[in-house]
């Protein structure tokens, strides 16, 4: 899809094309809308962006809370959404050794344990190590520098994810 066309969408339509962008949360998509035409891909993302930064905090934790962990049970068991799986197979989440597995089981419970979210991170130019040392650094933070370290990330995701979509 180019811009042209995208700017050119419905709300309905919009919605639809860019709901994904941000995982299970159209509703970012449909309040970005009113804001069309968008010169560029980096001004509709800071208008996705701004949406999001000016939800509130229980909206914001539902959509840290949308993401699936990494390498966890919905990998394991293909229900990721399509960008998620491009994206951990991308990392080589897919492919992880028995050690690293049970590594990255045993970080992904700690961290819900200790934050009550899943531990996001832009994977893309990770690796299955880098992404698992980032996981423990990362344990030791404080909540509300994670929720604000997720939420940076997710932005990270939503700006690789309409690169990829908009040509």
């Amino acid at each position: 899809m180019t811009l042209i066309e995208l700017n050119a969408l419905n709300k309905a339509e919009f919605t639809a094309a860019l709901g994904s962008i941000f995982e299970h949360s159209a509703w970012i998509a449909q309040a970005t809308w009113p804001q069309a035409p968008f010169a560029d891909v980096a001004a509709l993302h800071a208008a996705m962006c701004a949406i999001l930064g000016g939800a509130d905090a229980q909206a914001q934790l539902a959509l840290i809370r949308a993401h699936p962990e990494l390498a966890g049970r919905a990998a394991i068991r293909g229900e990721l959404t399509e960008a998620s799986t491009r994206e951990q197979a991308g990392a080589g989440l897919d492919q992880c050794s028995a050690a690293q597995y049970a590594q990255l089981t045993e970080l992904n419970a700690a961290y819900n344990v200790r934050f009550g979210f899943p531990f996001i991170l832009a994977v893309r130019g990770h690796s299955r190590d880098s992404i698992i040392a980032n996981m423990a650094a990362r344990l030791g933070n404080q909540r509300d520098i994670e929720i604000s370290t997720a939420l940076a990330q997710i932005e990270r995701i939503a700006m690789f994810r309409l690169n990829d979509l908009i040509a």
